[in-house]
Formats: C-alpha cells, sequence, structure tokens
C-alpha cells in the first residue's frame, strides 16, 4: 500500500504542479522528464524485472509512432483510437520478437544484439518505404483539440504523459508483487534452476516483453502528437533506445521509482549540458555514456541504491554500531 500512495502522491503533484508555473522552460522540462520516466520504466520491465538487456527499445518506439501517424494520416483514424492500435501493434511486435528471440534460447549479449538489429533493420526499411514518408518522414497536420490529441499547452501534454505513466507505475507495482513478477524475478537471477522448480522461462519472458513493448509504444505516440513529425532516424535511432535503458540504470534496475529519479536526474543533467556545453555537437551522449560507466563501476544499484543505503540504520548491540556484513 505504501507504494501505491507514493504513486497516488506522484500523480497529484505532477498533475497540479502545471497550475502553479506558467514558465515554459520549466513545463517543458517536466513534460520531457516525464517522458523519459515512460521510456525508462518500459525498458525496466524487461531489462530491469526481467534480466533481458535490450539495446533496440527503439523498435518499439518507432513502431509505435509511425502507426500513430500512419493510421491518421492515411486512414483518418482517431488520434485516440490510433494510439490503442499503435500500443497494440508494437505489442505484438514485441511478442514476435520475443518468440524469435527465446524460442532459440537467446539471452544475454546474443538477445542484446538482435534487439538492436531488428531496430536497424526496421530504420533501414522505413527509410525506403512510401508509406512512412521515406527519409522525408511524416507530419501530422496541426488541428488542436481535446478530440484530436493536439493541445494548446504543454499543461495538456504534462497531464497525458503524465496518465501514461501513472499507468506503467500501476503495471510496474502489479508485476513486482504478482505470481508473474515473481517468476520473472527468478529467471532474471538464475533461469536454469527457475526451470527447473517448474517456471516456464518462454511464457514469463514473452509476457514481459510484450507488456514493455506497449508501453514504449505509447512514449513514440506520444512524441508524435507533441512535435507532430517523425522519421527514421528519430523513431530507429540509437539515442531512443540509449535514453530507455540509461535511465532505468542510472535510477536503479529492477525496482519501481528507479527508473523515475533515472529520467529526473538525466534531464537536469541533460538541461545543464545544454545550457553551459550546447555548441559541442554529440555533448550529451559523451555524458550519458560517462555517466552509465560510473554508475556500473560504482553504483550497480543506481541512485536509488545509494540513498537507501544512506537511509539506511546501523543495527546496534548493546549500544555499539554493527555492520550488517559482519554479523555472522
Amino acid at each position: 500500500m505504501r507504494d501505491f500512495r507514493l504513486i497516488v502522491l506522484f500523480a497529484v503533484a505532477f498533475a497540479c504542479l502545471p497550475f502553479f508555473t506558467h514558465s515554459g522552460v520549466i513545463l517543458n522540462a517536466l513534460m520531457m522528464a516525464l517522458f523519459a520516466c515512460l521510456m525508462s520504466q518500459s525498458w525496466n520491465i524487461l531489462g530491469g524485472f526481467g534480466g533481458q538487456l535490450s539495446f533496440g527499445h527503439a523498435l518499439f518506439f518507432g513502431t509505435g509512432a509511425y502507426a500513430q501517424a500512419i493510421f491518421q494520416i492515411q486512414y483518418g483514424v482517431n488520434p485516440w483510437a490510433a494510439l490503442a492500435l499503435a500500443v497494440s501493434i508494437s505489442s505484438i511486435l514485441g511478442g514476435v520478437l520475443g518468440w524469435i528471440s527465446f524460442r532459440y534460447g537467446l539471452r544475454g549479449s546474443y538477445f542484446a544484439l538482435i534487439t538492436l538489429a531488428f531496430a536497424e533493420v526496421f530504420r533501414i526499411l522505413s527509410l525506403s518505404s512510401s508509406i512512412t514518408g521515406a527519409g522525408v518522414g511524416l507530419m501530422l497536420p496541426l488541428s488542436e483539440s481535446i478530440g484530436n490529441m493536439q493541445f494548446s499547452s504543454k499543461t495538456g501534454f504534462i497531464e497525458l504523459i503524465l496518465s501514461m505513466n501513472v499507468i506503467a507505475l500501476l503495471i510496474t507495482l502489479w508485476l513486482k508483487n504478482s505470481r508473474l513478477g515473481a517468476y520473472l524475478q527468478a529467471v532474471r537471477d538464475n533461469e536454469d534452476a527457475a526451470k527447473a522448480l517448474g517456471v516456464n522461462p518462454l511464457k514469463v519472458k514473452f509476457f514481459a516483453i510484450s507488456i514493455s513493448a506497449s508501453l514504449m509504444g505509447a512514449a513514440g505516440c506520444f512524441y508524435v502528437q507533441v512535435f507532430q513529425y517523425i522519421d527514421p532516424n528519430l523513431a530507429y535511432g540509437a539515442h531512443t533506445s540509449v535514453s530507455a535503458l540509461v535511465g532505468a540504470i542510472v535510477g536503479g534496475m529492477g525496482t519501481l521509482w528507479g527508473p523515475v529519479l533515472g529520467a529526473f536526474a538525466l534531464e537536469l543533467l541533460s538541461s545543464l549540458t545544454r545550457n553551459f556545453l550546447g555548441e559541442l555537437p554529440g555533448i550529451n551522449m559523451v555524458v550519458y555514456g560517462s555517466l552509465l560507466i560510473a554508475i556500473i563501476m560504482f553504483l550497480p544499484k543506481g541512485l536509488i541504491g545509494l540513498f537507501s543505503s544512506l537511509g539506511a540504520k546501523p543495527q546496534t548491540r548493546g549500544g555499539i554500531a554493527v555492520d550488517s556484513k559482519l554479523k555472522s
């Protein structure tokens, strides 16, 4: 119940925040931080709880984004209906990729490489396909209204991405406390042992990648609605996959609030690098890479693990502090 109350507090706090400031800079930073949260939470379900490290989550992001745009432009589908269809398509694509990968026992670096390869294949296909606008990309027509999922201010988009984040947090909370989540973490820790105890790794990982893909697809839909444009490099580029995984790793993989903390920390860092080092091309990726190496080396449990260790009280015996590592 504690985590559920924190989710409610998170939702209420950020839902009210836009009404207390009219600063475009603050509202845009908040919107992009919540956008990064959704991507990191998506990656965390598969990579953090499932232990299946993906280097190609842009595959689901780009597919969701293109589906959202194509349904509206080519077929005249309402954006809200297109959102449901695009998320479903991303989820199905995740299931297909999972079946191909997990059916033949791919894990670890092999799974990471196949996700990266699939994202690159889709990028190349979208560069040469007319339905995706080829290299030019697709642009949504501007028509501001709630029905068209195009809002006149950042506040509407913040409420939309916040609702997506709340759904992602509730799914992650359910996964954390459910039997499926326990099976998934058992597969992550030792797949062979979990299989010996009767867990079906293929089924468990299949569900995880499908849920993860659907949330990443929702992030792609949101991106298209905000910026009204998508092209192959934006949709399937490596930067999208890196942003998703770095937020979860920096914050703390396999935790509920780690991706949220990591995404907000990275958005703050990104703003600082843009302000002070904006003239250097690619500096964001350099900073992300350096931070990722530092976190893996010195904080393997991420920022959430650091805060947990700082907040932990030493156990005492007879008034003398005892390090838990020294207890027999």
